[in-house]
């Protein structure tokens, strides 16, 4: 069975950093593309970052550049999110999800391109 669980989010005042991780199991997802998605209160589901299978190509939205940084570990079929100077509009949950294989090998801003998701961890950034 096929999981994934994120972890390190939390509360933090803005400016501050937190790093998320996200540790898959089941199934070696060294050759597949991972993404981050976020949703705040009240809203759609959005991309936040991205990452090729082998880290050589990483993509960000607008709103999280340059402050974020998405990484991999595929010896530890691992995926990261760091974030750094954080804002109050960061303030969500947090998903990691991994990219079905017919999707491409670069990463997909569109959530419907991706078939296994971790159930999200908060972050709340105070102001």
């Amino acid at each position: 069975q096929v999981q994934l669980v994120e972890s390190g989010g939390g509360l933090v005042l803005a400016g501050g950093s937190l790093r998320l991780s996200c540790a898959a199991s089941g199934r070696i997802f060294n050759t597949d593309a991972m993404g981050w998605f976020r949703q705040a209160p009240g809203k759609e589901r959005e991309y936040v970052a991205g990452i090729s299978w082998n880290a050589a190509i990483t993509d960000y939205a607008n709103s999280v550049k340059p402050r974020f940084i998405i990484s991999r570990d595929n010896a530890k079929n691992t995926f990261y999110l760091q974030m750094d100077m954080l804002k109050p509009e960061d303030t969500a949950v947090y998903y990691c999800a991994v990219q079905k294989p017919a999707a491409g090998w670069t990463p997909s801003t569109r959530d419907q391109d991706y078939e296994y998701w971790g159930q999200g961890t908060q972050v709340t950034v105070s102001s």
